[in-house]
């Protein structure tokens, strides 16, 4: 009975050493999605009254839990009965990323005019505040389900060979710490101005300066994570494109695999990019 017991310890040592490898893993291949995920929801929690910035910020951490309970028993029933679907989303999810990365870029290239005339000030009540900050915060779950079902199926994808125990107990980790961890920094990033604005009313030169300094960095942190989370999108989807079809996979096989993930996701973005535009056009010109 000893024997069996420390077996069985033995086992649970040896799953817990697997799930640390493969979250390792799981984490580093999500990194990219985690990067364009912080960048999203630091601009989306940014722009509202002080006082309302950490509320609205724990409406969209428990929108995002709710998101992963959601895609999660998804995810694994379609591991365990129809694993092939699980490629199929991780690609389609790639085409989804490496689009968005090659629009923001063109976005940058080629920015939107807005016309200043039709910009109105209006003096709102505390009722139609509310109605904007639900409607904002109702974007925002919104666009983290979209991430969120990426950051699962990237996740999933690195430990699909594996026993079903491990894959749940992997994922869930990276789930928990991807919200958890995003959220948490974004709760920083926002409230960096108020810590400026405490630190400028003080007396002390120092903490005058360096309270300026965090209130003009704030808007700059945003723009530098929204860029780097625009070449994670390029490199993460480009990584899935040539990791599951061969044929691109041998296509880049020559050069470094960060410059083949970003050629290929680039291009695939590109091209991706053009059809919708092409579709979009098409469909105004009928309607």
């Amino acid at each position: 009975m000893a024997s069996g017991f420390f077996a069985l310890l033995d086992d649970i040592a040896a799953l817990m050493d697997d799930v640390a490898v493969m979250s390792k893993i799981a984490t580093k291949k999500t990194a990219g999605i985690l990067g364009d995920d912080l960048a999203v929801n630091a601009e989306k929690a940014s722009g509202f009254v002080s006082s309302r910035e950490i509320p609205v910020l724990w409406a969209i951490t428990k929108g995002s839990f709710l998101n992963k309970l959601i895609i999660l028993p998804l995810a694994f029933l379609l591991s365990a009965f129809v694993p092939w679907v699980v490629t199929v989303i991780l690609v389609l999810g790639a085409i989804y990323l490496a689009y968005e990365g090659a629009e923001k870029i063109h976005e940058y290239l080629f920015p939107h005019s807005h016309s200043e005339s039709n910009i109105k000030i209006e003096i709102l009540t505390e009722a139609e505040i509310l109605i904007i900050e639900k409607e904002k915060i109702k974007s925002a779950i919104v666009t983290d389900f979209i991430l969120s079902v990426e950051i699962v199926i990237i996740a999933l994808g690195t430990v699909l060979g594996k026993p079903i125990t491990t894959q749940i107990i992997v994922v869930s980790i990276v789930a928990i710490l991807a919200t958890a961890g995003v959220y948490g920094i974004v709760a920083l990033i926002v409230r960096m101005d108020d810590l400026g604005i405490k630190l400028v009313n003080k007396k002390n030169s120092a903490s005058k300066f360096i309270g300026n300094l965090l209130i003009q960095a704030l808007p700059k942190v945003i723009k530098g994570l929204a860029f780097v989370g625009t070449i994670a999108l390029i490199l993460v989807a480009g990584g899935i494109f040539i990791h599951n079809i061969e044929f691109l996979h041998h296509l880049v096989n020559s050069i470094p695999s960060i410059i083949g993930e970003f050629i290929i996701g680039l291009v695939i973005g590109i091209i991706t990019l053009i059809v919708i535009k092409t579709f979009k056009k098409v469909f105004k010109k009928n309607h």
